[in-house]
Order: structure tokens, then C-alpha cells, then sequence
């Protein structure tokens, strides 16, 4: 199989990395910043975990027309870029070009690709494997977790149990859900109780359940989140998503969190999508989400003042 992987951040180097190391797959990473795609094509990427270390060298591109083919596209740049990375790969989109897979954090992603794409074409997903990413083509793997893929309209599909049988082939835990709405909306969940706050505090992941105040918040946030959710008639995939959240955040404990890693290189952040969208879905219900309100605010806030922040030196 033959993968072009958009975005060489934490997660793209991530799975780049794994399905080269086991030779799992012929894989490109395409990225937009030229400067950045011949500093990686020099150095390859680096995987550090607890344990070991792997360096691997993909073939990387800032041109989609260095790809005369390709099987799977998997979309791994942040929420705010998902339509500027499928039109990227339109001179691709033939009637045999690639099926395209977003492993992305946030509401909607599926969606906007399917606008350029096409419905039938999209698959959506999310990863929980934790990775870090510490220099360009340099990821931390905190944790390993679970990819799960599925489709809006719940069909299985050829070309998703391909692409699960190469992720697992690569050692990257993949199934299959029927309801991928649901193990979206699931993730959005978990995002929301921990990402906010590690990036206003920042702190690491598990530093959230060992603290009584940002606990009690991560409580609020859940609650607010589960009562759109019920509203909408979306079925959670787990029993009690406090304990859910409360136990990712310990489980990669030692992860930064994808937002606080935008916030310290003062970047913009996938808030949006992800408190923010949980706001916007409450709005939407005529419900209330005061929590998710704050800390989407304040992350605004974060983020345009930048430059006007107080420097510790003065």
C-alpha cells in the first residue's frame, strides 16, 4: 500500500515512523513549508519512546505532483487546515485515487474533507496514541493507544479494512467502529477536559488528577459536554466519562497535550474545534456551557496576546 501522510506533526512522523520501521507500507509525507520538507528528507524521523529509539527517512514532498498515486491519504494537520490539506491532494482525487482518512482532534473535520472529496471517499478516525513532537521529524511517543476508523454512514468498507490490516501490521492498534460519530464525539470529550487547561496552567497531562481544582474543572467540563451529547442523541462509548477522562490524562501522564505544545510555540490553537465546538453545539440546543465558555475564551485570549505577554525577566 502506497500512503501520503499531510502534516508532518506528531501524530504524521508518528505513523510514518511505525509503518516504515515495520514495513508495512511505501509512505510519503507531504507538507507545505519546502524549508522544513529538505530538512527532514536529510535528517528522516526520529521515534523516542520510554524504552528505545528509531530513525526511519520517508520519501517527503512539498509537491503533491512528486505522488503520481497513491492508496490512502491520512490527514494529520491541525482541525483549522482539514480543507486546505484535501485540496492539496486533488491532483490525486481521480476515480482511482486515494481514500482519505482524518485521525484529527475536533468536530467537523469529516465533513469539510467530504466537501472536496466526496462522501464516499472519506473515512474518519482518532488516534489516542500519545506523541509529542520535540523538533521537526522528532516525536516523543508518551503512550500507546488505540486508532479507530469508520464511516458517517456505517458501512465497512474495503479499503478501511486495508488500511487496518497495514496500521496493525505496523504496530499501530487499529479497528474498526460502524458508529464513528460516537467514538468521535467520545474523543471531542476527553480533548475538552484536558487539553484547555494543560495549555492555560501549562502543565502535563497527569499533573490535571492530582490537583483538586483543575479536577472539579475537568468535571464541569465533561458534564456540559455529555449533556449536548445526550441532547444530540449521540451514545458515548464509555460508561462514565469523568473516570474516562480523569484515566487518559493519567495514562499520558507525562504527554503534553497537542494545545499546549501550540501555546508554547505561540501558535494557533484547535480550540475551535474543540471546546469552542462544543459551546457552538450547546448554542445550537438552546443549552448552556459556561465552562467550556471560559476556558475557550481565555485560550482566545491566550492566543491573540502573544506578543503582549509579560516575560518572566521583566
Amino acid at each position: 500500500m502506497k500512503i501520503v501522510i499531510v502534516g508532518p506533526g506528531a501524530i504524521g512522523c508518528l505513523f510514518a515512523g511505525y509503518l516504515l520501521k515495520n514495513k508495512a507500507a511505501e509512505v510519503w509525507l507531504l507538507d507545505n513549508n519546502p524549508q522544513r520538507v529538505e530538512r527532514i528528507r536529510q535528517n528522516g524521523v526520529r521515534i523516542d519512546t520510554t524504552e528505545s529509539s528509531f530513525r526511519v527517512k520517508p520519501f517527503v514532498t512539498a509537491k503533491i505532483s512528486d505522488i503520481d498515486a497513491a492508496d490512502l491519504a491520512v490527514i494529520c494537520v491541525k482541525a483549522f487546515d482539514t480543507e486546505s490539506a484535501v485540496k492539496s491532494l486533488e491532483p490525486l482525487l481521480s476515480n482511482k485515487g486515494p481514500v482519505i482518512l482524518t485521525v484529527q482532534n475536533g468536530l467537523g473535520n469529516i465533513e469539510i474533507a467530504a466537501e472536496t472529496a466526496g462522501s464516499d471517499r472519506v473515512l474518519g478516525g482518532v488516534t489516542s496514541q500519545a506523541a509529542t513532537l520535540k523538533a521537526e521529524g522528532r516525536v516523543f511517543h508518551a503512550a500507546r493507544g488505540e486508532t479507530v476508523i469508520g464511516r458517517l454512514d456505517g458501512k465497512y468498507t474495503a479499503a478501511m479494512r486495508n488500511a487496518r490490516e497495514v496500521f496493525n501490521r505496523a504496530g499501530l492498534n487499529t479497528r474498526l467502529n460502524r458508529d464513528i460519530s460516537s467514538v468521535i464525539w467520545s474523543k471531542l470529550v476527553v480533548n475538552a477536559a484536558i487539553n484547555a487547561q494543560t495549555a492555560l496552567i501549562r502543565i502535563r497531562n497527569g499533573e490535571l488528577v492530582r490537583n483538586q481544582e483543575t479536577r472539579e474543572i475537568m468535571s464541569l467540563v465533561v458534564a456540559e459536554a455529555v449533556r449536548v451529547a445526550k441532547k444530540k442523541r449521540v451514545r458515548l462509548i464509555y460508561d462514565d466519562p469523568i473516570q474516562k477522562a480523569e484515566s487518559i490524562a493519567r495514562i499520558t501522564g507525562k504527554n503534553i497535550s497537542s494545545m499546549l505544545q501550540d501555546v508554547l510555540n505561540k501558535r494557533r490553537t484547535e480550540i475551535e474545534y474543540i471546546n469552542g465546538a462544543i459551546v457552538r453545539q450547546a448554542q445550537s440546543l438552546n443549552l448552556s456551557a459556561p465552562v467550556n465558555l471560559v476556558l475557550t475564551d481565555l485560550v482566545r485570549t491566550l492566543e491573540s496576546t502573544y506578543n503582549e505577554q509579560v516575560a518572566v525577566s521583566e
